[in-house]
């Protein structure tokens, strides 16, 4: 693990800002099915709720034993709600190594996800196939800078949905050299868009859950669509992590729309949000909190999809029972502000930011794989706090007075900083303090009185 911290531990983005916001609906709505597009049943189920004017929401689960996998995909499915399934694949798989998979299947050892290799295409296809139907869909979900395996396996039972990228499963998730995931993302997508219907999802909006300012968060979700465009996907998702202000996040999810129609045109799209992936808050009512929080920013915004978390995350693995229970949460959240919109004000500059950087990596190179591991080696992309050794690790971000996530250098990239005043450098206990501030921002609402979040995070100390 080569990023700050993996998706899973500790990894909050300070003040969250829950602020309301209505208004016009958002300049770049879903399109309809292109001519000619087939859609697969995950898309079709996504396209299926759009339709009904219901958000899909998604858990994130996995588990090596068949019958507690199948009990969790048949609870997801009778949720009250909107829902699609999840593989999430274990550690072993998602590392190519899976002979050790299958010998702890053999010896009955536990694994942290259900191993798609190891079990095999018949078997996952016998535990998928009367599940799916034309409300409800799986996706395959892994970690992988190298998907060939798990991605002909997923194909050869049935399945049609998966996700990640050449960058995105890369930097933050492997030491393997950003070229390398390139050269097998592009043969992964190859084998996807040999099936007729099959579904990318990005997950260039989560680039390390964390501390990424919008504008990179929202370029690398479009750049990775156009990636998977030029490999021959014809469905694909776009993908944005809920960040630290409520009217920033608006501008993101906004601009990634407005991006998605103007380099996506041909393809059938949508946006899939997910819920705060950094340290989540350790009372139930400040996860409940965050939880209803991301799922009405996706209700807002237009979204069409929202992977959520559960309550039980600072503290224990979630059972199947915490992700129905964060399913049907996060629907409720959604519904109850069903036909409302956001504005966008241009606030933040996101949009403007996004745009510069997507359009000086295109400029690179036409071949969007070329122009990824140029644009890394260059500094036009940077990610903060990215130990990759393909990453310049020159730029910082910061939370600003206003509780948004704001650049404190940029380095090569294209657009401008706007350091904190006075503060030459961030140090060790500035990040250690915007890595838990979410997390406390929404406990210490928890505990005084029923209050909201603070907008303002705290300063950077002296």
């Amino acid at each position: 693990m080569s990023g700050l911290v993996p998706e899973s531990a500790a990894a909050a983005d300070p003040s969250h800002v829950p602020a309301p916001c209505t208004g016009s609906v958002p300049a770049a709505a879903s399109p309809a099915v292109p001519d000619g597009v087939q859609l697969g049943p995950f898309a079709s189920a996504v396209a299926a709720a759009v339709r009904d004017g219901q958000l899909v929401v998604q858990p994130r689960m996995g588990f090596a034993d068949l019958p507690r996998m199948r009990e969790g995909l048949e609870a997801v499915r009778r949720a009250d709600a909107r829902s699609v399934g999840t593989l999430t694949i274990d550690s072993y798989t998602r590392v190519n190594d899976n002979e050790s998979a299958r010998l702890a299947l053999a010896e009955g050892t536990d694994l942290n996800g259900y191993p798609i290799v190891a079990h095999g295409a018949d078997t996952t296809r016998g535990l998928v196939s009367d599940l799916v139907d034309g409300r409800f869909a799986v996706q395959v979900r892994h970690g992988s800078a190298n998907p060939v395996d798990i991605i002909r396996t997923l194909l050869d039972a049935g399945l049609d949905a998966t996700e990640g990228g050449p960058v995105s499963y890369c930097l933050p998730y492997s030491r393997k050299p950003l070229r390398e995931s390139v050269d097998a993302w592009a043969r992964s997508c190859e084998l996807l868009a040999e099936q007729p219907g099959t579904h990318l999802e990005s997950f260039g909006g989560c680039m390390l859950g964390q501390l990424c300012p919008p504008s990179l968060l929202v370029a690398l979700s479009v750049l990775e669509g156009v990636f998977f465009k030029q490999h021959g996907l014809r469905s694909v998702s776009l993908s944005y992590a809920q960040q630290t202000h409520r009217g920033q996040d608006v501008e993101a999810l906004l601009a990634l729309r407005t991006l998605a129609a103007e380099h996506l045109s041909g393809l059938d799209w949508h946006v899939v949000l997910y819920t705060y992936m950094g340290v989540f808050p350790r009372t139930t009512a400040g996860a409940l909190k965050l939880l209803r929080d991301s799922a009405q920013l996706a209700s807002l915004t237009g979204t069409e999809r929202l992977i959520v978390k559960t309550p039980a995350e600072a503290h224990r693995i979630p059972t199947i029972q915490d992700n129905v229970h964060a399913l049907e949460e996060a629907a409720r959240a959604a519904a109850e502000l069903h036909g409302q919109r956001a504005a966008a004000d241009g606030e933040f500059g996101v949009l403007a930011e996004a745009r510069a950087l997507v359009e000086a990596v295109l400029d690179i190179h036409p071949d969007t794989g070329r122009a990824f591991t140029e644009a890394f080696r260059r500094g036009v992309l940077d990610v903060p706090y990215c130990l990759h050794a393909d990453n310049a690790q020159r730029t910082r971000s910061y939370i600003d007075g206003r509780g948004s996530l704001q650049w404190h250098a940029t380095g090569g990239m294209p657009i401008a900083a706007s350091p904190q005043p006075g503060r030459d450098r961030l140090r060790a206990d500035d990040l250690l303090g915007m890595l838990s501030h979410t997390q406390e921002s929404f406990d210490r609402a928890a505990l005084t009185s029923g209050g909201e979040p603070g907008r303002t995070a705290p300063a950077l100390s002296a």
